[in-house]
């Protein structure tokens, strides 16, 4: 397949990295000579300078050809632009564009992107996706990330095994016999900076990460199991009224009707706009998060939660540290930079969002028309979850998994079936349209792709 992804940013790379491992014919546009360069030399893909939205410039890319255009530069009117015109004059099949503005996303203008105007086939709005991932982690206290998967029938769901976590020690195998009624796997380990990708004699211990697929029905459960008994929060401080926050405290002041909410904006005229448009019942101060004086005017001591999710990683960092100082019993903070992240846990930082790895999984999902149907990096693309629809062409149907002699890199987690959810165990035989929840180790998804007859099968 070929396909032309507009921009070489963070998301553009990681898309390109993606779709270039599975031997796609991959073209990427950036107007930064310096990122062309670089993609060029890292991935094997062909990286060319130029406008994204120009005709010449997309034409040179394969346009005429390409199957798909994946736009996600960091301006929104070129990645329409460039999805238009991939549209008017090459007749691109898909389109796919991120679009930030809120206001293009505006219910009222709902015609805009149909296909009688600017026909873009999917978008991508990067805030909306992390609002909707905090208010997960809001909803599901105890856990660093929550991922819900086939049709939310399954959660994967990451968690910190701390002092309370009564199965710390214990073998995995053991762990599971316990709790018997539960239908949990527990798919990967992170261990100071070390992905483990356990067996059943495996432990866990005390600092580890854990991350797990869950039947939904049984989520609140397992979270006791491993000693999480936090409850939702009740006063929450958001730290930015930007694109994330303002949105998200609109979204909570809907959704979560007995919730306490103060927003800090530093910039003034903002928070001005913001105090106007948000409902009266949600607290806006004007001030730096990162001021004590303003931080106890927004009783951080009595707050349960505070989300960080300013444009400034170090911010956010510092602010989620010092309201733990306050007492603040959670911090959920937006960071952009990946050499923080196997920091953030030993500073104190319950839980991070990244909005590259939530904008690429979104894309990834949608661009796919075949048998993965979702895709999740975990811990910087140590391993991925993919939840599969298993078809006739597939060599693991009508096969015991104990038969497959699968590497030990790779983990089945779960299996609907008609909308059962199964953990499977070494007798279980996979039939075709079954949904399978896998974990997959960094290098070894090519296997899994070729296992299932996917590694072609896109749009």
């Amino acid at each position: 397949m070929r396909v032309i992804i507009c921009g070489a940013g963070r998301v553009g790379y990681n898309i390109a990295a993606y779709l270039s491992r599975e031997d796609n014919d991959v073209t990427v546009i950036d107007i930064d000579p310096d990122l062309a360069a670089r993609i060029n030399d890292e991935l094997d893909v062909n990286g060319i300078v130029g406008h994204a939205s120009s005709p010449d410039v997309l034409e040179r890319a394969g346009a005429r050809e390409a199957d798909a255009i994946l736009a996600v530069t960091h301006q929104d009117e070129v990645n329409m632009v460039a999805c238009q015109v991939a549209h008017s004059l090459f007749n691109v099949p898909k389109k796919v564009a991120r679009i930030r503005e809120q206001s293009y996303l505006d219910p009222a203008w709902h015609n805009l992107f149909s296909r009688a105007h600017m026909p873009i086939d999917v978008i991508i709005s990067p805030e909306i996706e992390l609002a909707a991932a905090i208010e997960r982690r809001l909803d599901l206290p105890g856990c660093t990330n929550v991922v819900s998967m086939a049709e939310e029938k399954v959660y994967l769901v990451n968690l910190i095994c701390d002092k309370n976590c009564p199965v710390v020690n214990a073998p995995i195998k053991q762990v599971h016999s316990l709790f018997p009624d539960l239908s949990f796997k527990i798919l990967a380990i992170l261990r100071k900076s070390d992905t483990i990708v356990p067996s059943d004699e495996s432990q866990m211990l005390i600092g580890d990460e854990i991350s797990l697929v869950v039947d939904e029905a049984h989520l609140e459960r397992v979270m006791l199991a491993f000693g999480h008994k936090e409850k939702e929060a009740r006063r929450i401080v958001i730290l930015g009224g930007g694109r994330i926050g303002g949105p998200l405290a609109e979204c909570l002041n809907k959704t979560h009707k007995n919730v306490r909410i103060n927003l800090i904006e530093k910039d003034e005229k903002k928070a001005e706009e913001l105090s106007a448009s948000l409902d009266e019942s949600i607290v806006v101060i004007n001030g730096d998060g990162l001021n004590r004086d303003i931080l106890e005017g927004a009783d951080i001591r009595e707050t349960e939660t505070l989300v960080a999710v300013t444009d400034d990683d170090e911010t956010n960092i510092l602010g989620s540290l010092l309201a733990k100082q306050y007492g603040c019993e959670r911090t959920i903070a937006l960071v952009v930079k990946t050499a923080y992240a196997p920091l953030i846990h030993t500073l104190g930082v319950d839980s991070v969002i990244s909005p590259q790895a939530s904008t690429v999984s979104q894309i990834m999902k949608h661009i796919r028309r075949g048998r993965i149907k979702a895709l999740h990096s975990l811990w910087n693309g140590a391993a991925e979850v993919m939840e599969i629809e298993v078809s006739e062409s597939s060599s693991v149907t009508n096969t015991p998994l104990r038969e497959l002699k699968l590497p030990n890199k790779i983990i089945f987690g779960a299996l609907i079936r008609e909308g059962i959810v199964i953990i499977p165990h070494g007798d279980t035989v996979i039939h075709v349209g079954d949904h399978l929840i896998l974990l997959a180790s960094k290098g070894y998804a090519q296997k899994v792709e070729k296992m299932f007859s996917v590694s072609v099968d896109l749009f």
